[in-house]
Parts: structure tokens; sequence; C-alpha cells
């Protein structure tokens, strides 16, 4: 049985709808795999053990073994089709990496220190602007998720991409980008029941001002 990060297919002659159907009616997932100064190459897997594989989080950032009738080459999943209703999955597309060039890849975001953080023990609620990002780097460099210390946040804060603390090596796509790319990332907002407690202070404030007068 192959590994999370191996997946075995063979090669695939024919391509096109057609062809990819009868793929699918036989129990597999068509696939492409291009890049690497190679041209596009067609191939099928196991429909079932592909499900397997996307189970795990770390197979969408994570530079992958793709054996290809016994051939092992290093690459990254690209692009999934699935479908609309069904726990199915329709197409696929790696793309070959090569070690001494820079990749471009979304990698999950983990945040940690939410349910501790100043805000949340105020009573604040942690809401996520984003879920993962965009980073460039060598394919040796490639996090399998990157942390977002929320831990100083407090009501009303927000965490922004430059906050981010990113391993050695790696970078913001969008942040190398022309404009205000600075975008949130999560931020702590104040819930109905902090509102609330926060008038009945200014009520008791105001009246005990008023039996003073």
């Amino acid at each position: 049985m192959s590994s999370v990060f191996e997946f075995v297919a063979e090669n695939r002659d024919l391509s096109g709808k057609r062809a990819a159907r009868a793929v699918r009616r036989n129990g597999n997932v068509p696939a492409v795999v291009y890049g690497g100064g190679q041209v596009p190459q067609s191939i099928v897997l196991v429909h079932n053990e592909v499900l397997k594989h996307l189970d795990h989080e770390a197979v969408y950032s994570h530079v992958l073994d793709l054996k290809i009738d016994g051939k092992t080459e290093k690459a990254i999943l690209k692009g999934i089709q699935r479908h609309p209703a069904k726990p199915q999955v329709l197409h696929m597309d790696f793309m070959r990496v090569d070690a001494t060039h820079v990749l471009k890849v979304h990698v999950p975001l983990h945040f940690i220190n939410e349910d501790t953080c100043v805000g949340a023990k105020a009573g604040g609620v942690v809401t996520h602007a984003m879920v993962d990002v965009e980073v460039s780097c060598l394919p040796s460099a490639l996090p399998e998720y990157i942390e977002v210390d929320l831990s100083g946040l407090d009501i009303g804060d927000s965490l922004h991409l430059t906050d981010i603390v990113l391993p050695e090596g790696v970078e913001i796509v969008i942040l190398a980008q022309k404009g205000d790319h600075d975008h949130t990332v999560a931020q702590v907002v104040k819930t109905k029941a902090v509102k609330e407690d926060e008038d009945d202070e200014v009520s008791s404030e105001e009246d005990a001002e008023d039996g003073d007068e």
C-alpha cells in the first residue's frame, strides 16, 4: 500500500472528455501531470486510494511522490475537480517539482491560542478571514502548515498578513505584489453579550451618580 504522500498511477494513452468518462466508469480518476520542462502526461489513479490520501490535510501542501508505471517523480497537487453532490473526485492536476526552482503553493493556517487570547478571555469571539495563504519557496522549505499566534489579540484587534511569522525561506505571494495587500487574517469581535454587560455597567454608574445628587 502506498504511503499518504505517494500517489500510484498508470499512464493513460487517451485524453479528452470521452476517455475521462470511461476512466471514471471503471472506478478511477483521470489526471494530468505537467511542468518540469516536459510535455503534459495523462494518467489514471484508483479512486478509493485517492480519497484516502485526500483525507490528510498535509497532502495539499506537501511535495508528493507520484509513481507512474513504477517510475517515481516529485510533484505537488495543483488542482482537484470534485462532483458537486457526490463524494467523487472527477479530475486531478499534478505539477512536477524541480528542487532548484521556487514553487507557489497554498498552505493551511493553523490558529493557536485562540481560546486563551486576551479578547477571548474578555468575552470576544475570534473570526477567521483566511484559512490558507499562497506562499512561494523552494520545495525543500515548503511548510506543511503555518502557525498563527492569536494570544495578543484583544477585542477589536485584527491580525494581518504582515503579522504572520513565516518559516525561513518562505514568502507570502500577495505581499510581493504592488498595492495594499496586507489583508486581515483574523480578528476578535465584540459579542452581543459583552455589549449588554458594558451597557449594564454604564447604567449602574449613571444610577449611582443620580443617587449622589
